[in-house]
């Protein structure tokens, strides 16, 4: 049995993650959690994993942590990772997502264990993407415009440069938007989902705040996505990056208009000042294609499926 252990699995895609692993049969799953972590995620399975309470942000907690369990594969999902957040309080979100890497990676050299990890990268890095750049590459350059976007450029260059220097075995995905069932709220289209959904219950004025509705996102479905991390452990390349995305790219206005379409209720759309960014990227569409060579992998369901999973999840919590 491979032991796999899983940072943020209280989380979104580390929720998803463990559905997609346990039933496999070839892993032996930890999770690591805080005191204060939302549970309603994983309580459909918690009984099957071994939980284990752990700060990140502490090198003798991670490294306890990683000695007791000796993973072989590392999925180091955890992170700040609402990218608004990141400019209310930039220091925390490099603090957070940089260290938690830092003690993660000092703890297998200094352990001498040989763990395979998944870092979960993001498109965001790439930032200000211009119009001749699309679909945008491994190798395009890297402009981030958020503190979010800057902690995830220093995760990835440290995933090389652990790789170089010491040879810790870590594949870097730079994942593009991925929505499904159990998104936090704050995120645009379950944020637009479960306003839908308040407002057919009667919670809420059957008004839709929004922000920028001009933005272009290639989103896969959460489902996709963690199968593909997977993927990346069993047949990816050591200290190489990867772009993990559907190469489709929808407006955020029209991921809105098909969610309005899957309701009934007369709904208006009204700007949220507060919902606009100080500085947005226009577009993230992604080029798949070094993926799909190293390891096969296609998203296989459509994002009309996730929103309507989305609105449902909503729905129904």
């Amino acid at each position: 049995m491979r032991r796999v252990l899983i940072t943020g699995v209280t989380g979104f895609a580390g929720s998803h993650l463990v559905d997609y692993l346990l039933p496999r049969g070839d892993c032996e799953v930890f999770g690591i959690w805080r005191w204060r972590s939302r549970t309603e995620n994983i309580e459909h399975f918690r009984d099957k994993i071994t939980l284990l309470e752990c700060d990140l942000r502490d090198a003798t907690s991670t490294m306890d942590t990683i000695e007791k369990v000796k993973p072989d594969w590392i999925f180091h999902l955890a992170a700040q990772s609402f990218v608004p957040t990141s400019w209310i309080a930039p220091s925390e979100s490099l603090t957070t997502n940089v260290l938690a890497q830092v003690n993660i990676f000092e703890a297998v050299r200094r352990l001498g264990i040989k763990t395979r990890i998944q870092l979960a990268c993001s498109s965001e890095e790439y930032g200000m993407v211009y119009p001749d750049e699309v679909p945008i590459k491994e190798t395009n350059p890297l402009r981030p415009l958020s503190p979010y976007a800057v902690s995830k450029v220093a995760q990835d260059m440290l995933g090389y440069q652990y790789w170089m220097s010491w040879k810790v075995d870590s594949v870097r995905t730079r994942g593009f938007n991925h929505e499904g069932p159990r998104r936090g709220p704050v995120f645009v289209a379950s944020d637009f989902a479960k306003q839908i959904a308040d407002i057919e219950k009667g919670k809420k004025k059957p008004v839709v705040h929004v922000g920028n509705l001009e933005a272009q996102r290639d989103f896969t479905d959460v489902r996709d996505m963690v199968r593909a991390y997977v993927l990346a452990l069993e047949k990816c390349e050591p200290g190489e990056v990867y772009n993990i995305c559907s190469g489709k790219a929808w407006t955020i206005q029209k991921t809105l208009d098909h969610l309005l379409s899957l309701s009934t209720a007369k709904i208006e759309v009204k700007e949220d000042a507060a919902r606009l960014r100080p500085s947005d990227v226009p577009i993230l569409l992604g080029d798949n294609s070094k993926f799909v060579k190293a390891t096969g992998w296609q998203p296989t369901i459509p994002f009309e499926q996730t929103l309507k999973d989305m609105l449902e999840y909503w729905r129904t919590h």
